[in-house]
């Protein structure tokens, strides 16, 4: 049997949850006055860098006593850099409801060897909040890109807390509401949202945790691209654009034409709109779709930026973790080949199944268009079988 195939195929057809798609309208002309063949460490360097913390700050609504450094690593680094030198000062607690949080756990437990209070949920679910102890630090992620997931607000989080909150929100920045007073480390990386370039993060310092690191020093030595502090000081040059490693300048101006597209949008409400448009789209198609839904069966907690489903039908369900990978491994491939999805296969530790990123820069057009061909290549993997 030959299947049909849809008529028309998505525009930009980026549905990656990283490096995700760029803006639309996007063109390496855009990025003609980057200060390649400069340091960045020279006036013009510096002034770049200064003016994406700068443009970070209005777009993202930063509060004005709030620091914003640029760090190696993309988000990664930024974490790692907070959990290396906050953590250690009172016990810990880590969050973990995908890959991302379980590797926060493994830091905190055979790296710093700090013996943290774990609290798990499985892909799809998140523990309950309620219990996180305020006397204690914590690390969790807002949005879980692995799983679909995201915590649905910081109400849980104590304003009388005594330890510090340490957010992974590198998925979430951009496309949904961050409780700044509830928030003491934020950290992200251009490439999600943004649709930026890999390897920068961002790290961001509320009062209490530049208190911690001017009043604390780790048990442990810090290599040289974690060091925030130095003889009881804050290195303040690092969020005045001073970085310590060296940057892609090319990668800055990138993001500063990010930045740019979003303030022209409307800024911050505008990409939260996108986002949600854009997981509406994909909504209403589950809903009328009896081969798929959601891994994440609450709507409050389902994230609107890392749209993670898993595939229903009992004919696929039966198969063995093994066999519906490689169930959706040929339906990328069907895809790929027609040039009308790219990078929408689910995150290798989590459940099989499809995730398709649905941040700011994608287009509610380009899902609208997508979805007819996931019906389409399910089912002609379906017949192959």
């Amino acid at each position: 049997m030959t299947l049909q195939k849809p008529a028309i195929t998505p525009e930009r057809p980026f549905f990656s949850s990283g490096p995700c798609a760029k803006r639309p309208g996007w063109s390496l002309s855009n990025l003609e006055n980057a200060q390649l063949g400069r340091s960045h460490r020279s006036k013009p360097g510096k002034a770049k860098l200064k003016e994406a913390i700068d443009k970070t700050r209005q777009v993202l609504q930063v509060p004005d006593d709030y620091l914003i450094g640029i760090v190696p690593a993309s988000d990664t680094g930024a974490v790692e850099m907070a959990m290396w030198t906050m953590l250690g000062e009172r016990p810990v607690t880590v969050l973990a409801w995908e890959s991302f949080g379980e590797g926060w756990v493994t830091d905190a437990v055979k790296q710093l060897k700090i013996d943290p209070a774990i609290m798990r949920a499985d892909y799809g679910e998140i523990p309950d909040l309620a219990q996180v102890d305020p006397s204690h630090d914590v690390v969790f992620t807002w949005n879980g890109t692995t799983s679909g997931v995201r915590v649905p607000d910081a109400d849980w989080i104590s304003d009388s807390r005594e330890g510090l909150t340490i957010c992974d929100a590198t998925s979430a920045a951009f496309a949904q509401s961050l409780d700044w007073p509830k928030l003491d480390v934020v950290t992200y990386s251009w490439q999600k949202v943004m649709g930026g370039e890999a390897a920068h993060g961002m790290l961001i310092l509320g009062p209490r945790a530049v208190e911690r690191l001017e009043s604390y020093t780790p048990a442990w030595p810090l290599p040289k691209i974690f060091r925030l502090a130095k003889g009881g000081k804050l290195n303040t040059g690092i969020f005045e654009g001073a970085t310590i490693n060296t940057p892609s300048m090319l990668c800055v101006e990138d993001y500063i034409d990010a930045l740019d597209w979003a303030a022209d949008l409307g800024g911050l409400s505008a990409l939260q709109a996108r986002a949600n448009a854009n997981l509406a789209v994909l909504d209403a198609w589950v809903g009328k779709t009896d081969w798929v839904d959601f891994l994440c069966a609450d709507h409050a907690i389902r994230s609107n930026t890392s749209v993670t489903l898993k595939i229903t039908d009992n004919r696929v369900a039966a198969m063995s973790p093994e066999d519906q990978r490689d169930f959706v491994k040929q339906m990328e491939k069907l895809l790929e080949a027609e040039a009308a999805a790219f990078d929408l296969g689910g995150y290798r530790d989590a459940p099989p199944g499809l995730r398709i990123w649905c941040g700011a820069t994608v287009e509610a057009e380009d899902l609208e268009n997508l979805t007819p061909w996931l019906d389409w290549a399910f089912e002609a993997v379906l017949a192959s079988e």
